[in-house]
């Protein structure tokens, strides 16, 4: 089964651009990409090519942390440009030298449809992964989170000597989370429980109507508040 576009990308992919879906083979099936979602959040992630060593041990350290993503309402799910016969193989080299299963499913993107679509490589880098070396697809990098709108809510691209955080992703999770039910802002290096900023779409008025008890403010456009839970 070859992977299938079902709506064509921006030039550009933005944070708020609805996240292009597809159908496509992974090793737990074929899916919808926005039916595979559902209502909650997801985390898609790419790679350049199977066998790589940093994406290796990316991989083993998210299987170790699904239980922290299922508890957040968040699905997560991997993409590489080689078909889904040399995931299964991968898989296995995944648990012996990182300890963990692959418990989430990886797509095989081996026309390359899903990297173009989201941007990852040009129209003109051709239709197949074979020949391509993990440098040609340098740029197919990325984390992108995206919510039950299907919104993009944020994007990240590394480079491959660096291996991604996916503890700061499981941050930025509770940030957007908590900013899309409370109506506020997360300030520098914030974690969970700390105090948070009164968004600035909100009013002083409707502030008020909210936090009764006040806020500290050292500019009135930096409005402070204890964590709402």
């Amino acid at each position: 089964m070859t992977t299938t576009a079902t709506q064509g990308p921006p030039s550009v992919l933005r944070i708020n651009d609805t996240a292009p879906n597809f159908t496509a083979e992974t090793t737990e099936g074929q899916i919808d990409f926005h039916q595979w979602i559902g209502d909650g959040w997801a985390v898609l992630f790419s790679h350049p090519k199977d066998f790589t060593p940093v994406c290796t041990t990316e991989l083993g350290y998210l299987a170790g942390l699904k239980d922290e993503f299922t508890k957040r309402n968040t699905k997560i799910i991997g993409v590489s440009v080689d078909p889904v016969s040399d995931h299964t193989k991968w898989a296995r080299d995944i648990e012996e030298t990182q300890g963990h299963k692959l418990n989430y499913p990886l797509i095989g993107d081996p026309e390359l449809k899903i990297a173009k679509l989201y941007g990852m490589l040009p129209s003109e880098a051709g239709d197949t992964s074979q020949g391509r070396t993990p440098a040609d697809n340098a740029t197919v990098r990325t984390v992108f989170i995206i919510g039950p709108d299907k919104k993009i809510k944020l994007m990240l691209i590394y480079p491959m000597t660096t291996g991604r955080n996916f503890d700061e992703v499981l941050r930025v999770i509770d940030s957007l989370q908590l900013s899309a039910k409370h109506r506020v802002a997360t300030p520098v290096n914030w974690k969970p429980g700390e105090d948070v900023i009164i968004a600035g779409a909100v009013s002083d008025e409707e502030a008020r109507e909210i936090y009764p008890e006040g806020w500290k403010a050292p500019k009135p456009y930096l409005r402070i508040v204890r964590h709402p839970n």
